[in-house]
């Protein structure tokens, strides 16, 4: 295991007293590990930081789980002195300042995208355990639910369920049917453009005659305002007054913010997190129930995907329909592979894979990037590192592709700032 941490981590951590923490010492009982990603300046993180100094504090103290759990801070602050002060108040390590390379790995590997963040980690793996910590520090004060896993979406949502005509409807009914869990709240605009495209979609997949329901999870800051986002919705939804059965199914899918939609097969496993997404691309539907494909053409509605970790992003010399498939069909094989792999080890993918034409969206991101106008050209941009990889040759192939991506995966290419 420390070896395994170490590989993470680095070999030293530092604590509020300016000590180094060998991270081989963290215990030969550690079994968890929370990643608390956050920035001294931010003021929802000073906030949580004060919970969390609670919540560490009494778990060390009267836990039976105490030597299992050790807490990690990863900071996103720019200046060493306010980032030494905030650390001072802290009861566990941190990873260097100057460690911004491994800083910005762990946030692309763990896919975060908000402050503060909590996710808790098998020690052992790290594989996720839980995702929204701060629901666990939140709904958990006592740390009686240690280790916080994932359990079946069933058992999550068991209990009864609304219908805007105010009827019930038991969890139970849901069994056998493709499920979206639809996290949204009315004062959000982007949630209430997303509703109006979701109801359609869910009339078109339920005339089609699929078994789909969704299940509204809402969060509206007051029941009236629930009340009344609801009333424009002919599906299911998790009753306002169950704030604790909400904050369960937020804590399981770890949202970090909204709108978000996850699709569930028959069997309550997840598909994907990108629903929003896929309804977007897909008005008609005809991709239903919308695994993951592969390789994606780069659109308007999808490119929010960009900022989630790094994408490698094939740019080719195509304007009509059509045109940009002998692009898919080069860089598929190689993206099925990653897929694959990753799965196995029940991992997440570690790079998206994207084809992109000659458009406004194309040539909107090569600005903002400030890439090459030519094509073919094959990249990889890791935009929360503010990073770019580019292969600017005359002929791409999948030996080419097939190289770019390994070395990228291994670390043994040059980035460029964005």
């Amino acid at each position: 295991m420390s070896e395994f941490l170490v590989n993470l981590l680095g070999e030293r951590l530092v604590n509020g007293e300016k000590a180094e923490v060998d991270v081989h010492a963290l215990g030969s009982k550690l079994s968890l590990l929370g990643l608390y990603f956050g920035c001294s300046l931010n003021g929802p993180c000073k906030q949580f930081n004060a919970s969390l100094c609670e919540f560490y504090s009494k778990f060390k103290k009267s836990s039976e789980h105490k030597d299992k759990l050790e807490i990690v801070f990863i900071s996103s602050d720019q200046d060493q002195k306010q980032w030494q002060d905030f650390l001072q108040e802290m009861q566990w390590p941190a990873l260097p300042f100057k460690d911004r390379h491994k800083k910005m790995k762990l946030w692309n590997r763990y896919k975060v995208t908000s402050i503060p963040s909590l996710v808790f980690i098998d020690a052992a793996t790290g594989k996720v355990v839980c995702r929204n910590g701060l629901l666990v520090v939140r709904d958990d004060p006592k740390g009686l639910e240690f280790p916080w896993g994932p359990k079946p979406f069933a058992e999550v949502v068991a209990g009864p369920l609304l219908r805007n005509n105010r009827q019930t409807t038991d969890s139970s009914a849901l069994e056998g049917s493709y499920v979206g869990v639809y996290f949204s709240a009315h004062w959000c605009p982007p949630c209430r453009s997303l509703t109006r495209v979701l109801v359609e979609s869910y009339r078109k997949v339920k005339e089609s005659g699929h078994k789909f329901e969704i299940v509204f999870v809402s969060a509206d800051r007051s029941e009236e305002s629930f009340t009344q986002y609801f009333s424009e919705m002919p599906w299911l939804a998790v009753p306002y007054t169950d704030e604790a059965r909400r904050s369960r199914l937020n804590r399981l899918y770890g949202i970090q913010g909204i709108p978000t939609l996850i699709l569930l097969d028959t069997e309550g496993h997840m598909i994907t997190r990108q629903g929003r997404v896929e309804i977007l691309n897909d008005p008609d539907c005809r991709l239903f129930p919308w695994h993951p494909r592969p390789v994606l053409e780069l659109s308007e509605s999808n490119a929010v995907q960009l900022h989630e970790g790094p994408c490698l992003v094939l740019f080719v010399d195509a304007e009509e329909e059509g045109e940009l498939e002998p692009a898919k069909e080069l860089i598929q094989p190689i993206a099925e592979k990653i897929m694959a792999k990753y799965k196995a080890k029940e991992e997440e993918t570690p790079l998206l894979f994207f084809v992109a034409g000659e458009d406004d969206m194309s040539d909107s991101l090569r600005d903002y990037t400030n890439l090459p106008e030519a094509a073919p050209l094959l990249t990889i941009l890791d935009m929360s590192a503010r990073a770019k990889y580019v292969k600017d040759v005359e002929e791409i192939t999948p030996v080419v592709v097939e190289q770019f991506v390994s070395d990228f995966l291994a670390e043994k290419l040059k980035p460029e700032p964005i």
